[in-house]
């Protein structure tokens, strides 16, 4: 590469803690930047549903910059030495379809950008199973243009695999933080190794063999780190952030403090606070507790914190490597019983009981069931993007979609008790199939409050209450626009991964919708205006995955933003089984990964 490059800037357990801090939090001193993308318009012809377009000028305080969608690299593109988005199994040996040829994922999901040096990588996700993760080493051009020039697979082989990989951020101190998303149900593990057909893909990892997988390796959140300019890696999943459907862990400014969200339904909020800066091998895992204080709109609740325990990776490890089952672990009932705990989390209705010595091991290895046990929220529906605003010290988070245990003992707006029956039902708001993004409030030093036992959460970045910022909205049109798109074009359908441009007021949005927008779009939303902005539309049957901003790479920032399998999902008028035969080419099924850009450094 040329150009030199500039680092990117980037009740109980036994008690329930409330939000401490040993300093005040402290908002930080920026210029704010005004920022304004040109809009997009809706797609309204086939020819322009086919298309990705962005915003083709970005305002920064009066001066135009020309930017655009950049593709850098395609599912299938072969560069260098490697064919990017080619499955791998165990040994090393290319995963093949029924007919022989290669089996190469369209399902391209976050790709971090990572300076070393004077090389900048790219590590990108492939949300399949078997799954993968591609380093790829990118030229960048004087203009800032982005292009790959070599990838390659990276080998997971001493953790047994990766699975289904979804969002992930880039640490404060330049590593990859990735996510394994709805991990296996470990309690339906059958004799001949299967669960379903969701998990039986998993097999081809281990030449077809199911009783060659172990389901407890699959569900952490791993972190790569690029050691040097050769591109060389080193992998770990950090059991001690706790197993559970990753979408994606987001590590705060002190390096330490940690958020996670967990996708699916009757999912938790999770918060971790590792023992030391820039190493997230051990510390102690949180649960949130929704404490309801307004059912309007999206809701409004304080939050409180349940101890899920203090652990290491190397003792979760330890407990991998035995091959310990769901039975080791727990006791269960088909009914009530003295001694037993009923829950409602993702795999429904549970009466649970921890079996003795099992309590540190159970924390993380069913951490859901685990925070359900001792009394945390576990209510929520499709929890997404997590980001923070440095200059307003907050932290902001997606919810796909306000349903099932998020309402109080419905399902879409009718009565239905299965979501809630048996747990808290502290969730108790309206139905919303179009979702919000929600504001979170991070205490500061007048807020310290002890536990019941004296302790404190050591953390100066602890949320303490969280509320809706901007929801969805149905759409209430009529004729064949409103029919293809469910959710009004002019709001958001399905937020999914979320990013601030820290010096300004702008939060990024993208969606992972269906039926609420045929074409799915990015979204740029000022939060001063309380006003979005569409910059991107994506291809029929397309997601728009994980957006995340770099402010200054090599003197370029950069919208990162995924196209994953075009062509892939169903509509509001087309069936899943039905959108591939729509499109024109199988080239036109390839995932794009690539930026919106190259954008002008917004400075403090």
């Amino acid at each position: 590469m040329k150009n030199k490059v500039i680092t990117a800037s980037v009740i109980a357990a036994s008690v329930l803690f409330s939000a401490c801090a040993t300093k005040s939090n402290m908002v930080n001193s920026t210029t704010q930047h005004s920022i304004k993308f040109n809009e997009v318009p809706v797609p309204l012809t086939d020819s322009e549903k086919r298309k990705i377009v962005a915003s083709s000028q970005i305002e920064v305080d009066g001066q135009q910059t020309n930017i655009g969608y950049n593709t850098i690299i395609r599912s299938g593109d072969k560069v260098g030495n490697g064919i990017f988005g080619l499955l791998y199994d165990k040994e090393g040996n290319p995963v093949r379809q029924k007919d022989g040829s290669l089996k190469i994922s369209n399902s391209n999901d976050f790709a971090s950008l990572l300076p070393v040096g004077e090389k900048l990588f790219m590590v990108s996700h492939f949300e399949s199973r078997p799954a993968a993760m591609y380093i790829t080493e990118l030229n960048q051009a004087k203009d800032g243009k982005l292009t790959a020039v070599n990838t390659r697979n990276i080998d997971f082989a001493k953790v047994n695999g990766l699975w289904v990989p979804c969002a992930g951020s880039v640490t404060p101190w330049h590593t990859h933080l990735g996510s394994e998303e709805y991990e296996p149900d470990a309690r339906k593990v059958a004799a001949d190794g299967s669960i379903d057909d969701y998990y039986a893909p998993m097999a081809e990892y281990f030449g077809g063999d199911l009783k060659s997988l172990n389901v407890y390796d699959y569900g952490w959140s791993p972190e790569i780190t690029v050691l040097n300019e050769k591109g060389d890696v080193k992998v770990e999943k950090h059991y001690s952030m706790g197993r559970f459907a990753h979408e994606l862990a987001y590590v705060m400014p002190d390096e330490k403090t940690v958020y996670l969200s967990d996708d699916g339904t009757n999912v938790a909020l999770y918060m971790f606070i590792a023992d030391k800066a820039k190493d997230l091998s051990s510390g102690t895992l949180y649960a949130a507790k929704w404490d309801q204080t307004s059912n309007i709109g999206a809701g409004s609740a304080n939050i409180r914190w349940v101890n899920l325990g203090h652990v290491s990776d190397d003792y979760v490890k330890a407990g991998l490597d035995q091959k310990l089952t769901f039975n080791d672990l727990f006791e269960t009932s088909d009914s009530p019983k003295e001694g037993f705990t009923s829950i409602n989390t993702t795999m429904g209705q549970e009466y649970l009981k921890i079996k003795p010595g099992m309590e540190k091991l159970a924390s993380r290895m069913e951490s859901r069931r685990y925070a359900a046990m001792k009394g945390a929220t576990t209510e929520f529906r499709k929890m997404e993007g997590i980001t923070y605003n440095p200059n307003e010290n907050k932290v902001y988070l997606s919810i796909s979609e306000i349903a099932k245990g998020m309402e109080d003992n419905m399902k879409s707006g009718k009565s239905n008790d299965k979501y809630d029956k048996g747990g808290n039902n502290d969730i108790r708001i309206n139905y919303n199939k179009c979702g919000a993004v929600y504001e979170l409030n991070l205490a500061h030093e007048d807020d310290i409050q002890s536990a019941k036992d004296g302790s404190y959460i050591n953390s100066n970045y602890v949320v303490k209450s969280m509320t809706g910022l901007v929801a969805g909205e149905k759409n209430k049109g009529t004729g064949e626009l409103a029919k293809a798109n469910k959710c009004s074009l002019d709001g958001l359908a399905n937020p999914d991964n979320i990013t601030f441009i820290p010096n300004t007021n702008t939060l990024i949005i993208g969606e992972d919708t269906g039926s609420g927008h045929q074409n799915d779009f990015i979204w740029s939303y000022n939060l001063g205006e309380k006003k979005l902005t569409r910059i991107l539309t994506s291809p029929y049957g397309s997601e728009t995955t994980s957006p995340y901003y770099y402010n200054n790479i090599g003197g370029h920032g950069y919208l990162m933003a995924v196209i994953q399998h075009p062509y892939g999902e169903g509509d509001a008028i087309t069936k899943e089984e039905n959108m591939p035969s729509t499109a024109k080419s199988v080239g036109d099924m390839k995932a794009y990964t690539g930026y919106v850009g190259p954008l002008p450094v917004i400075s403090k």
